[in-house]
């Protein structure tokens, strides 16, 4: 089972999408500054997660949550 997910930065109109198999992990990992892309952000929020079954598919709906209109239906659904 892998989870796709969407962060939030809350000190910049920031969003990061990703896909694990270990959601708690993961964001602890962005929160504490390990990941290059992200550390400069932090804190994160988790505004959306979804669970799919495969990795092949979660990296499918990962490329769709990046992608232009993706990244938009997030904006419009999660920030303020």
């Amino acid at each position: 089972m892998y989870t796709v997910y969407a962060l939030r930065s809350e000190v910049a109109k920031r969003i990061y999408v990703g896909f694990t198999s270990d959601l708690e992990r993961r964001l602890e990992e962005h929160n504490a500054g390990k990941t290059k892309s992200t550390k400069g952000f932090t804190p994160w929020k988790l505004i959306y997660k979804e669970e799919v079954e495969s990795r092949a598919l979660a990296r499918k709906r990962e490329k769709y949550w990046k992608s232009g209109i993706g990244k938009e239906k997030l904006k419009t659904l999660f920030t303020h």
